[in-house]
């Protein structure tokens, strides 16, 4: 198991445990001002599929979740999706789509109980890197060009390599003129041999259209590279 699997491993088992709630309780049998919406987009570069997973609480980001029952309902670009539960994630809404159909405008809506609908428009779009990364790359500072975003977006650099024993880069960083630069000083950490590498365009934000409890709309898209730092 590679050091960047268990780095994403660990932190994404640490939050959650610490966080949110697995408790599954009824939409019916709260206020529905207090029901939080927990909206999460996430695709990655070689998968053929986006994830949708959007998930609703009770009072709050790690609040108990909810299933919501008639004549509530929960649809994305219109389609009704049906709840799902585990032990781990209490109650959920999933559905996955094809990536190479996904870019662009998409729609969430949740309608309550009561018949009152809250909807979420959000646009998805996917990374390149141009050039490629080449199979070797010498010490110094390394550009990485990537298309698919804006000026204002920030992407998240994790890199590692595999001796067990130096520092992995793990920080979001700004885009300037469509690239992130990574300087000679931040690779000091980072031994001679294959490096992972992945590129993590992250995007959260509030609802735009929620209770008073609110939401959050989370989307994400990765890269992924493997290459040999040499001197």
């Amino acid at each position: 198991m590679n050091r960047l699997f268990l780095l994403l491993l660990t932190s994404s088992f640490l939050v959650f445990c610490s966080c949110n709630s697995n408790e599954i309780g009824k939409e019916k049998d709260v206020d529905p001002e207090s029901i939080y919406f927990d909206y999460q987009v996430k695709g990655e570069e070689g998968d053929d599929h986006v994830t949708v997973l959007l998930q609703y609480r009770f009072a709050g980001e790690n609040g108990t979740t909810l299933t919501i029952d008639e004549p509530g309902k929960v649809e994305f670009d219109g389609e009704v999706i049906k709840v799902d539960s585990s032990k781990m994630t209490g109650a959920y809404y999933e559905l996955q789509r094809p990536v190479s159909t996904f870019e662009g405008k998409h729609r969430i809506s949740f309608t309550n109980r009561e018949g009152k609908k809250y909807t979420e428009e959000f646009i998805f779009g996917t990374l390149s890197l141009t050039p490629s990364v080449p199979d070797t790359i010498q010490r110094g500072a390394i550009v990485f060009q990537i298309n698919g975003l804006a000026e204002s977006d920030h992407v998240r650099v994790l890199m590692t390599d595999t001796s067990f024993t130096g520092e992995a880069i793990n920080r979001l960083e700004p885009i300037r003129d469509g690239q992130i630069v990574i300087s000679e000083a931040d690779l000091s950490g980072l031994a001679n041999g294959p490096i992972q590498l992945q590129l993590i365009k992250e995007t959260e934000k509030d609802v735009k259209n929620g209770t008073i409890e609110g939401g959050r709309l989370s989307i994400s898209y990765g890269l992924k590279r493997e290459f040999i730092l040499e001197n």
